[in-house]
């Protein structure tokens, strides 16, 4: 399907997500306009196309980019950590907007992620997801490398999707390790690939190990979540901390989260011998 939109301003975190996007609109032949945000992303990484540096409250100065560079539609990609906001320099456009920033902020991520696509559409600007400009990021339901999850993977994975989204409810996190049955690690800020370690720790009673893997990492959206920002991300380092995890695989949700390098995450999957897997979502998804 023909992109909705003919240039893109991507407002850019950490990661590799906002690689994949500028290099998925070069890919396409479609311009793209970057904010690199400050002590998140270098402006230099985006292969010498239109970027500049941008701090978290400088709100006019991106604004004012994306205007005067055309740019009709705009992304947010990449991993950005909630800011001090006692510490926050802002413009005076994020001067204005601070006050609805501590409120959203007491409310949770989703709020102040919403809040932050209500002014971007309030300037006329269509806010996509990252997986609308980089059409390969969200996997289709099945398996990605050339393993698939068995009929023993089944309960764990259920059970999984179910915790994730009783964490979601509550605005906590994105992701779930199961393993028999026991839930034995749930994401909140510290991240997935912390989440791993501290299952990596547990001891092997009660997690799987190379050659007897057992247990699954579950990932989804958040029910209550803007699906267009914030979307959960699996890369090669989650797989490999899967795998020193002892895992037996993981399992997003089809369409609901973000594979960087489908190619990379497939090979590192099957070298570890374990799966990857899109589960299509339920209606109680």
């Amino acid at each position: 399907m023909a992109a909705s939109w003919t240039k893109l301003g991507m407002i850019a975190g950490g990661g590799a997500l906002p690689l994949e996007v500028a290099a998925a609109c070069a890919a396409q032949g479609k311009p793209i306009v970057v904010a690199a945000l400050r002590g998140f992303a270098d402006p230099g990484d985006f292969g010498g196309g239109p970027a500049c540096a941008a701090g978290i409250g400088e709100v006019g100065k991106v604004l004012d980019l994306f205007k005067a560079a055309g740019c009709d539609a705009v992304t947010f990609a990449g991993v950005v950590k909630r800011p001090n906001f006692a510490d926050l320099k802002v413009d005076l456009r994020g001067a204005a907007l601070l006050p609805k920033a501590l409120i959203a902020a007491r409310q949770g991520d989703d709020a102040l992620l919403r809040l932050m696509i209500g002014v971007f559409e309030k300037e006329g600007f269509r806010v996509i997801g990252a997986e609308e400009a980089a059409a390969t990021l969200a996997p289709a339901p099945g398996p990605v490398g050339r393993l698939a999850a068995g009929d023993d993977h089944a309960a764990d994975i259920a059970k999984g999707f179910e915790v994730v989204r009783a964490l979601g409810r509550c605005d906590v996190g994105q992701g779930a390790v199961v393993c028999g049955g026991l839930v034995l690690a749930v994401e909140a800020q510290e991240g997935t690939d912390e989440m791993l370690a501290r299952v990596a720790g547990l001891p092997a009673t009660l997690r799987g190990a190379p050659g007897a893997r057992r247990g699954v990492l579950v990932k989804a959206p958040k029910p209550i979540q803007e699906r267009r920002i914030d979307l959960p991300t699996l890369g090669v380092a989650t797989v490999e901390g899967a795998a020193a995890a002892g895992l037996a695989g993981v399992a997003v949700e089809a369409g609901g989260a973000l594979i960087i390098d489908r190619a990379a995450v497939a090979e590192a999957a099957d070298a570890a011998g374990l799966f990857v897997v899109a589960v299509a979502p339920t209606e109680e998804s």
